[in-house]
């Protein structure tokens, strides 16, 4: 899971600079003693190393926990959320939900229902490029009510079917594989 990569190359980060944590979670790392703005400087290089980014301002770790959260929930989770997404981003991060949809849509730009959507539909296009599951199997996965429902929706957000956008990769692969 790429989540558990980032904590422990946080984790790696911080003890080479002799600073001791008290958890290393979600986006979050909680520093136990203060920490020098040299010491903060040479985190911030090492992490962008890594591909990784230190976020200092509240409003933007809060976006990152959303977003982080909305990630988990479609590439990991396999069980079906059991009340809708803003019940559950509100429980999972105990925050209201109006204030998370506000701080988000003013950060992002977009909505966190955009946002979950557009997420869901990349998924769904990485599944039908690795061309091990069926369109009914990806449906599944990704819960959605039906085939139906998800071909809509794809449509909806790039304008083709999954079948058509299957095929155009499909047909750029050999393409790509002929040069």
């Amino acid at each position: 899971m790429v989540c558990e990569r980032c904590k422990m190359v946080v984790k790696s980060e911080v003890e080479k600079l002799g600073l001791h944590h008290s958890s290393i979670e979600l986006g979050e790392a909680e520093i136990i003693e203060v920490i020098t703005p040299e010491q903060l400087n040479h985190l911030n290089v090492a992490l962008k190393m890594t591909g990784l980014e230190l976020i200092d301002d509240k409003k933007s770790i809060l976006v990152e926990k959303i977003k982080t959260t909305i990630i988990e929930l479609v590439s990991y989770t396999d069980e079906q959320i059991k009340t809708n997404l803003s019940v559950y981003l509100s429980q999972k991060l105990d925050e209201d939900y109006t204030l998370l949809a506000s701080l988000f849509s003013e950060v992002k730009g977009t909505t966190i229902e955009k946002f979950y959507l557009s997420y869901k539909i990349e998924k769904v296009k990485e599944l039908l490029v690795y061309d091990e599951l069926s369109l009914t199997q990806i449906a599944s996965k990704l819960h959605y009510s039906s085939v139906a429902h998800l071909s809509n929706q794809f449509k909806k957000i790039t304008g083709l079917t999954p079948s058509y956008f299957k095929k155009l990769k499909l047909e750029r692969r050999k393409t790509l594989g002929s040069v």
